[in-house]
């Protein structure tokens, strides 16, 4: 299995709450549960790439514009403008 990079996940705070088992045996326990947590760690997002320029303002170009025809109900100017 993999390990997620670099990146683990918080620690938790692993104890035994009956003393059933020994101490080796908790500290394998524990361990276990600390491997298993570490191995199914969701994966790292992948960086956004930045937006260029032209595609930022492409869209704030999109947004800011007033629709060219009426709205469906037939009115000019389009509602909370």
């Amino acid at each position: 299995m993999t390990r997620n990079g670099r990146n683990r996940p918080r620690r938790p705070n692993i104890e035994v709450a009956h003393g059933a088992a020994g101490p080796e045996e908790a500290a394998a326990i524990a361990a276990a549960i600390e491997q298993f947590l570490r191995d199914t760690a969701p994966p790292p997002r992948a960086p956004e790439r930045p937006r260029g320029g032209w595609l930022r303002q492409a869209m704030l170009e999109a947004i800011d514009r007033l629709p060219v025809r009426t709205s469906p109900w037939g009115d000019p100017m389009p509602w909370g403008r």
